[in-house]
């Protein structure tokens, strides 16, 4: 080999060292910043959660978790209702579920199988904040899975103050007065009640709110429920409100397109007076502030009436919970997550972007001054012990077909009775799957 091949070899072999020495720099140089900042540099957090839930409270505490731990949270949007349901299900049973995922409390979050798809939170030193009563929600065999959503929710009627103010309307403590009140709502040429059946979820609210009064006449009848010793059928106050919501709809008080009307229409006919009552949770006053800001002042709400004015009283709803995926590969990060959520930083993140659609249910904490109107009115029942839970909070049990009964019950496709017993055989499948004893 001449000397010209030799130069060549030399240079070749310095700049190979050159580049070494330039990688070797460079890695020492990311190792420096991943010790100065930590893995959790890079690392990113998804969170699965129905597409009707107000997202601007958390996102502003996601965002500030970003900032203090460099953890990035993907929100995910699923479905609302029955849709939603079954893509939960089928992301559970596939294994592609997100590393969070928010969802209903009770009943139908034991239909999940907790112990096989979440994360044990019992322990953990941060569920301390979480109240008892929420804790039992979001609990099996003593082992609790999940943290708060945040507030708790009334099952009644958002309704426009502004027409109860034209029309000399008051709030009513019995059926009978409020369908006087929808009687002279539809004179005046608006929808007494709105219904948004194409969300069929929304359809089970009359049904549903109804349960404080089925528990005034039998105080036992969720613990005979389960035991099978009671139907929805054969019970004159729980099969009242099936004949409840299809009254609203025999008396033309819903709107004709009620199949078509969605949510966020029928929150649209609500602020603008055009329908003037809504069954629903409280927790939508979140999505009017957000769409309709200038009407939340408008919007009051009442607890679903029944036959006796002095026992009238609010169903109340258990925050949603947002639990830990068991074969997360982000499991020490999701519990980070959930522990800056329901820190003093996370709820103050929250409430910087939104407030709250009712009490929460983390120690210590009350609701801010500037609480919307709608929501002073439920805590007035809760101040004054004129509450109880849902059934799906006291029992395992809530027929997942229940939307779609509803919807026949509310459209008059069949009668309260037809649809109360298809009901009742709905949960009978649901509780021989569940074991239950006396099924």
């Amino acid at each position: 080999m001449g000397k010209k091949g030799l130069k060549i070899i030399a240079i070749v072999t310095s700049l190979m060292l050159l580049l070494s020495i330039i990688n070797g720099c460079k890695a020492s140089s990311e190792d420096d910043d991943n010790k100065t900042t930590g893995s959790k540099k890079q690392k990113k957090l998804t969170l699965l959660i129905d597409n009707q839930t107000s997202l601007d409270g958390l996102k502003s505490t996601a965002t500030a978790f970003e900032k203090k731990t460099g953890i990035k949270t993907e929100i995910e949007l699923r479905p609302g209702g029955a849709e939603g349901d079954n893509t939960l299900k089928t992301r559970l049973a596939t294994g592609e579920m997100a590393d969070l995922c928010a969802y209903n409390s009770g009943s139908l979050f034991v239909a999940l199988g907790p112990e096989n798809n979440f994360v044990d939170l019992t322990e953990e030193p941060f569920m301390d904040k979480v109240m008892d009563s929420f804790k039992k929600s979001v609990s099996v065999n003593d082992k609790v899975y999940g943290i708060p959503v945040i507030n708790a929710n009334g099952g009644g009627w958002l309704y426009n103050k502004k027409v109860y103010e034209e029309l000399n309307l008051s709030v009513p403590k019995t059926w009978d007065k409020l369908l006087e009140n929808c009687e002279k709502i539809k004179a005046a040429k608006k929808v007494p009640v709105i219904a948004s059946y194409k969300d069929s979820w929304t359809a089970q609210l009359i049904v549903l709110a109804d349960y404080y009064n089925v528990s005034i006449d039998n105080p036992e009848f969720a613990e005979d429920y389960t035991a099978n010793k009671v139907k929805f059928a054969k019970n004159k106050s729980a099969l009242r409100g099936f004949e409840k919501l299809q009254e609203v709809h025999k008396k033309n008080y819903i709107n004709e397109d009620s199949l078509s009307t969605t949510t966020d229409l029928a929150l649209k006919m609500l602020t603008e007076g055009t329908g003037v009552h809504y069954p629903m949770l409280t927790f939508m006053v979140e999505n009017i502030a957000s769409s309709y800001p200038d009407k939340i002042e408008d919007i009051g709400f009442f607890a679903q009436p029944g036959d006796d004015a002095d026992k009238n009283g609010l169903t109340i709803w258990l925050s949603s919970g947002i639990y830990i995926y068991k074969n997360s590969e982000n499991i020490d990060a999701a519990k980070e997550w959930a522990e800056f959520y329901i820190s003093e930083e996370g709820i103050d993140a929250y409430l910087k972007k939104a407030n709250p659609s009712g009490p929460f249910m983390i120690k210590d904490v009350e609701l801010p001054d500037d609480t919307y109107p709608c929501i002073k009115d439920m805590v007035k029942y809760i101040d004054e012990d004129k509450i109880e839970p849902a059934l799906e909070f006291l029992t395992p049990l809530k027929g997942p077909n229940l939307p779609q009964i509803c919807v026949e019950a509310g459209s008059s496709i069949k009668t309260p009775l037809e649809c109360a017993e298809e009901y009742d055989k709905d949960v009978e499948k649901q509780a021989k799957q569940l074991d239950l004893k006396g099924w």
